[in-house]
């Protein structure tokens, strides 16, 4: 049983990851129809949305792309920024997405945003107490381990429509725009398809983790 569990919080992410390489690395290599960079797409979906204090930057990494509300700031990776590809196209509208989400007060965004610093303190001190709990054998240290990974489980669940609603706009902007024509729209959508993976994949092994835990408290506590 616990064989099976840790191969699946070894193989879900993994896949994810591969997934998301593959469409990346296939799609980077089809140049988009319009011939525009990810910073021009960026620029362009931002201006037809009123979004003139919102900048576009280059940042370095692959696949580091990122939107800053706290900056109002598109962050593109080297390669997405300078890139006219399909999945350079791709990923920049996404990253508008979020800022049009951001402008319009999108309530999951707003959500999330608010459980950022709850999310993380429950993600960094839930370990302290959960393997107390366990090997103390202190039901009310695993207990509260629990709870504070919680947390952070539930902002992995926050995240999924935040993603997969940004993507929707991204697809929504890049077809109204006519910045991809119609037969790469489903090329556009695996790469997005494939990025949403991501964010499936860590809310899957973090609800994996977290009953696996409520499971060792409940056995604690059948055997007090």
């Amino acid at each position: 049983m616990f064989f099976v569990y840790f191969i699946l919080i070894i193989l879900i992410p993994i896949w994810a990851q591969m997934k998301v390489k593959s469409a990346y690395k296939k799609y980077s290599k089809v140049a988009s129809s319009s011939q525009m960079s990810g910073r021009e797409v960026a620029r362009r979906i931002l201006d037809s949305n009123g979004l003139y204090d919102v900048s576009v930057e280059e940042t370095r990494g692959v696949l580091s792309d990122h939107y800053d509300p706290r900056s109002k700031v598109v962050r593109l990776s080297t390669d997405n920024y300078h890139g006219h590809s399909v999945a350079a196209a791709a990923i920049a509208a996404h990253e508008v997405g979020h800022a049009i989400q951001d402008q319009q007060e999108y309530s999951f965004l707003r959500f999330r945003s608010a459980l950022v610093p709850v999310a993380s303190f429950g993600s960094n001190a839930s370990w302290i107490f959960i393997m107390i709990g366990i090997f103390a054998r202190i039901e009310g240290m695993l207990l509260l381990g629990i709870i504070l990974m919680a947390a952070g489980v539930l902002f992995q669940f926050v995240t999924l429509p935040v993603e997969f609603n940004a993507s929707n706009r991204a697809m929504d902007q890049v077809v109204s725009l006519g910045i991809i024509r119609n037969e790469e729209e489903r090329e556009t959508k695996k790469v997005l398809d494939a990025a949403a993976l991501t964010y499936v994949a860590a809310a899957a092994v973090a609800v994996l983790e977290l009953i696996r835990l409520v499971l060792i408290y409940t056995g604690m506590s059948r055997d007090e």
